[in-house]
């Protein structure tokens, strides 16, 4: 049995749909939810992401803990990524870097769809750091903040739509990525609206994506390399645990 931890690394409840992450279990994979007690309301700006660190750190902390086989950092900005590789023992997987990697497996290049202008420099950003920035068409938003995603999903729907229209016919994409994580459930949708369109391109949505690929990589007895995330030299932290 794989137990796989998603951590959203806001303070509001609710955002995550527990319904949507139980829809994603199958035999042998069960997945639990935790959200941090301390942070941003959502990550829309670096300076979002800062505040979220401590907060995901102890969280992956707990989950392994809790005997989680493997963590999943709920946001497109993978705050604490690295960090948590360093000090967890068990698999920790970033949504923006796996999708990134998938849709470039996908198709020549890709396009992202994310929520405001904000955070197109981070993806873009992440994408270099991740070696894909030769694969990268462009990063687009539909400047919907992420607290307001799910207020008109129509008029979502047709936002991301538009932008990923765009991303194919001006940008040269061959595949998008959704570039928040409170997407999750839109892909489906969008792949069939591009295809009615003469526009037959991959639409990775990044929790469902990130999950099987975690589960894919637990079954291949697969872990991060310790050559490259070393465990942290034990020193005293002032004013944490």
């Amino acid at each position: 049995m794989h137990h796989i931890r998603i951590i959203t690394p806001c303070a509001t409840p609710h955002l995550r749909s527990a319904e949507g992450l139980r829809a994603l279990e199958r035999d042998g994979m069960r997945i639990t939810h935790a959200y941090i007690n301390a942070g941003p309301a959502s990550i829309e700006s670096e300076f979002d992401a800062a505040y979220c660190l401590p907060g995901t750190i102890r969280s992956a902390l707990e989950a392994q803990s809790d005997g989680a086989d493997a963590v999943i950092i709920d946001c497109m900005g993978d705050p604490a990524l690295n960090a948590c590789r360093e000090r967890l023992d068990i698999l920790v997987l970033g949504p923006a870097e796996t999708s990134m990697h998938v849709a470039a497996m996908l198709g020549l290049r890709f396009s992202i769809v994310t929520v405001v202008d904000s955070v197109v420099a981070m993806l873009n950003n992440l994408a270099s750091v991740y070696g894909l920035s030769h694969k990268l068409a462009s990063v687009r938003s539909i400047n919907v903040p992420v607290l307001s995603i799910h207020e008109d999903p129509a008029a979502l729907h047709e936002a991301l739509l538009d932008q990923c229209k765009r991303a194919i016919t001006e940008d040269g994409a061959h595949s998008i990525v959704l570039g928040c994580t409170g997407f999750f459930g839109c892909a489906e949708a969008l792949s069939s609206a591009l295809a009615r369109s003469n526009l037959p391109v991959p639409v990775v949505d990044p929790i469902p994506t990130t999950v099987y690929v975690a589960d894919a990589l637990l079954s291949s007895r697969l872990r991060c390399s310790r050559r490259t995330y070393p465990l942290p030299r034990v020193k005293p932290i002032v004013g944490f645990d």
